[in-house]
């Protein structure tokens, strides 16, 4: 045996090259890639006791009716006094913040525990938008703004029937 036959390039094709999944190296790579992915990917998901607000804060639905633009605002644990809403510049802006705190003393045995954060939000708001007339409810946990179009807006809209082929 020559040293030519142990280098690969110096092969000359003799033996077909093999792919990387059969290379031992590559797949020990490609595993430990995926075991780190999988351990960081935990980080983007919330847990804890703030598991329903993410970086960008609560769960919100935007949804858009015929005559009107409605916002709901998952805030769970949060009263109303808690929470700011206000239009501007054609956003509307939530924001508010979330104080908890949990004291039990039983004998010598002393549990405390305090939760704090607060969320802002901003969502711009479409054209024909009447902001004047905005309402917010707070119910069960969940902020409900609603937002009616101008008359301006409704009368601008055109239904378009659509055929099939």
């Amino acid at each position: 045996m020559q040293i030519r036959d142990l280098i690969p390039w110096g092969n000359k094709g003799s033996e077909v090259a093999r792919r990387d999944d059969d290379d031992p190296v590559f797949s020990l790579q490609r595993d430990v890639n995926r075991i780190f992915d999988d351990f960081w990917s935990r980080f983007d998901q919330p847990f804890g006791p703030s598991a329903r607000w993410n970086a960008t804060g609560p769960r919100t639905d935007i949804a858009e009716t015929e005559k009107t633009l409605e916002v709901s605002v998952e805030l769970p644990g949060i009263g109303p006094n808690e929470i700011d809403v206000s239009l501007t510049d054609g956003a509307l802006t939530i924001k508010g913040e979330k104080k908890s705190a949990r004291e039990n003393t039983k004998g010598d045995l002393r549990l405390s525990e305090r939760f704090y954060g607060s969320f802002y939000r901003s969502i711009p708001l479409p054209a024909g938008v009447d902001t004047g007339k905005a309402d917010a409810e707070f119910k069960n946990g969940v902020l409900t703004v609603t937002l009616p179009k101008t008359q301006e807006a409704l009368s601008r809209m055109k239904k378009i029937a659509v055929k099939a082929g």
